[in-house]
């Protein structure tokens, strides 16, 4: 059992969880004020502003810098990692979005011209990845929460 209080209390670990359950409740602001309609997907959901994934990721490792050393392994571990997953949502992830929006345009328009349903029900999923500006906030929002949790605690 002590490897359950070792997990819940690592303050590395906290820092990430913080961070993007901030970023979350920051989009379901953000899209009740859009939309002026309440989302509880937007509370797990993928996309959106800040970026969840990029606050998650650069609270780690700015987290394992002030906690571990920057000069530490976790610190370039977390590092590398929060590069690759914000490359990943500025670009992968949010081109697939980009292709889902034009699949289920398509889709649509075919159902209207043929008379006729396609196989698949469902609307592809278009929120997927991040713009640059979805990313630069919650990295920002990443910074600002490992700080201030480590000022704080």
């Amino acid at each position: 059992m002590d490897f359950l209080l070792q997990i819940i209390t690592n303050k590395i670990l906290i820092v990430g969880v913080v961070s993007w359950f901030i970023a979350q409740v920051l989009k379901c602001i953000n899209n009740l004020i859009l939309t002026k309609k309440f989302s509880i997907e937007r509370l797990f959901g993928d996309g959106g502003m800040p970026s969840g994934h990029s606050a998650t990721v650069t609270s780690v490792a700015v987290a394992a810098g002030l906690y571990e050393g920057f000069n530490s392994a976790p610190f370039a571990v977390a590092t590398i990692v929060a590069i690759v997953v914000m490359h990943d949502a500025m670009n992968v992830r949010y081109q697939a979005g980009k292709q889902a929006e034009l699949l289920n345009v398509m889709a649509e328009m075919f159902e209207k011209v043929t008379g006729t349903d396609l196989p698949n029900e469902e609307k592809l999923k278009e929120l997927l990845g991040h713009t640059p500006l979805q990313v630069a906030a919650g990295g920002l929002l990443g910074v600002v929460t490992s700080v201030l949790m480590y000022l704080i605690f």
